[in-house]
C-alpha cells in the first residue's frame, strides 16, 4: 500500500524537476514562453503528488478505527472523550 504511493509520489515529483530543469537548460534557447509555460506546470503538480502520497487506500487502518483490543480502545476512547459503555 505504502510503495504505490510513495512510487506514484517520486515519478509525479520525478516529472516536476525534468520539466523545471529541462525548461532552463534546453527549451529556453528557443522559446522563453513555453520555458515559463513548463516550469507552471511543474508549479501544479507537487501539490497533487502531496495528494496522491498521502491519500487513505481501502485497506489502510485509518487512526480512530478500533484495533481489537479491549483495553487499548477502552484508553483511547477514554482519552477521547467517547463513552462506549452505556
Amino acid at each position: 500500500m505504502y510503495a504505490r504511493r510513495r512510487r506514484g509520489y517520486f515519478w509525479l515529483m520525478g516529472g516536476c524537476v525534468v520539466l523545471f530543469v529541462s525548461a532552463w537548460a534546453v527549451v529556453r534557447l528557443w522559446s522563453v514562453p513555453v520555458a515559463v509555460g513548463m516550469c507552471v506546470v511543474a508549479m501544479v503538480i507537487p501539490p497533487f503528488a502531496a495528494m496522491i502520497a498521502n491519500r487513505r487506500g481501502p485497506e489502510d487502518r485509518w487512526w480512530d478505527d478500533p484495533t481489537g483490543d479491549k483495553q487499548s480502545d477502552d484508553w483511547w476512547d477514554e482519552l477521547d472523550g467517547k463513552n462506549r459503555r452505556p
